[in-house]
């Protein structure tokens, strides 16, 4: 079983990175949260592993927060949801935020993420809600305080964040049309804040 990975991050994106620990590269699949969270730790990172065996393949996912790693257990327990299913829910709302919307039974904001109807959310509520209570979310990376933002120009943005979501599912022409219509009512988004309010909106 493998629980956790620590090392130098090679590459990182919104749904993935891959961390090198002992001269092995490991590719790990990751949420929105998770990749916000790498971009301000302080090398080497600690990634907690969940191990998904499929019969054709096994893959890793990645979560800088304990806490959040249980939230994505507890997810792919409950009826109806896979790993892509609860990758894409801890991208669109933080653990704590889902925990929240569980706990306070608050269906409007289940249903406001992309591919969880009525039915989903209400069954998410009456499995999940005496579970995620007890899950905490404390963080398990150290921060870099001398890191400082960068200015990312507006295209590499927009082609991340476009790049990022088609990795999630979603048809080339419906990211393209939606991210081209949020960057012209708005310029300053960061790569995280676009693509949250796109998983709203495609």
């Amino acid at each position: 079983m493998y629980d956790y990975i620590k090392g130098t991050v090679i590459e990182l994106n919104p749904t993935y990175v891959v961390i090198e620990g002992s001269a092995i590269g490991y590719h790990i699949l990751i949420s929105l949260q998770t990749f916000s969270a790498l971009q301000k730790a302080a090398p080497p990172v600690q990634v907690w592993l969940h191990h998904h065996v499929r019969e054709d393949t096994q893959l890793f996912y990645g979560f800088a927060q304990k806490g959040e790693r249980e939230m994505f257990r507890l997810l792919i327990g409950a009826s109806g949801i896979g790993p892509n299913s609860a990758r894409m829910i801890l991208s669109s709302l933080s653990s704590d935020e889902l925990r929240q919307a569980i706990l306070t039974e608050d269906i409007i904001r289940l249903k406001s993420i992309k591919g969880i109807g009525l039915k989903t959310a209400q069954r998410l509520i009456v499995e999940l809600k005496d579970k995620v209570a007890k899950v905490g979310f404390e963080s398990d990376l150290t921060f870099d305080s001398t890191t400082t933002a960068r200015s990312t120009p507006l295209s590499a943005i927009r082609e991340e964040a476009s790049s990022a979501l088609q990795m999630l599912g979603f048809p080339k022409s419906a990211v393209e049309k939606t991210v081209d219509a949020l960057l012209r009512i708005r310029s300053d988004y960061t790569l995280e804040e676009l693509i949250k309010v796109a998983l709203k909106q495609i």
